[in-house]
């Protein structure tokens, strides 16, 4: 389970809206929202740089998080984020508010291992990932780091399926209806025409 956490100081924003948001950018800081807990949303204010590291570590959307806004301490927990699509920082984050009994969806990463004990792979078939992460019902304070699939013994042809996942204690995937695929072992990528066809005319020009 994720133990890691951290805390950020906020600020209460009366303005809202773009050129109010510019402004903040301007600052150095950036829009975010608290919501949620039946609580009216909170519009406040966050250092963009501090943000921005954050979410280039890793785990930020699966990490739980202490906000201090003016004094009071609001945990959350990361529901959404925008970057901008040039420059790569911060445009806006939202933040869902969270309890000790808040049960919350969030997608969980999947790790693999053992791919050197997979027959399949050694004999030149390729793991296929279907499915990178896997959307979990979890309590906010049980949300694991990752999930594991161990290709141990997985010939081509082979899958692994969301009940072959030891999934922590009270969480659930949010699919019920059906055992979905993770990953399967492929056959190995066989040549394409055109390939075929340039091995061909090689052959021909050989003779």
């Amino acid at each position: 389970m994720s133990q890691a956490t951290y805390e950020l100081k906020a600020e209460t924003r009366e303005r809202v809206g773009k050129g109010s948001s510019r402004e903040l950018r301007r600052n150095g800081l950036i829009p975010a929202v608290i919501y949620g807990d039946k609580q009216p949303p909170i519009s406040i204010a966050l250092p963009s740089k501090e943000v921005t590291l954050k979410i280039h570590a890793g785990g930020f959307m699966t990490t739980v998080a202490t906000i201090d806004v003016n004094g009071e301490k609001i945990r959350v927990l990361p529901k959404d984020y925008q970057l901008d699509p040039v420059r790569d920082f911060t445009m806006h984050v939202d933040f869902l508010r969270v309890t000790k009994n808040s049960v919350v969806d969030v997608e969980v990463p999947v790790h693999f291992i053992n791919e050197d004990q997979a027959p399949g792979i050694k004999e030149g078939g390729v793991l296929n990932i279907v499915r990178h992460t896997v959307e979990l019902s979890v309590p906010a304070d049980d949300i694991p780091d990752s999930l594991t699939a161990d290709l141990a013994g997985l010939k081509v042809g082979d899958g692994i399926h969301i009940s072959d996942i030891v999934l922590p204690k009270n969480a659930t995937p949010t699919i019920t209806d059906r055992d979905f695929t993770i990953a399967t072992i492929a056959a190995p990528d066989v040549l394409t025409e055109e390939e075929e066809g340039t091995d061909a005319a090689a052959d021909s020009s050989d003779e």
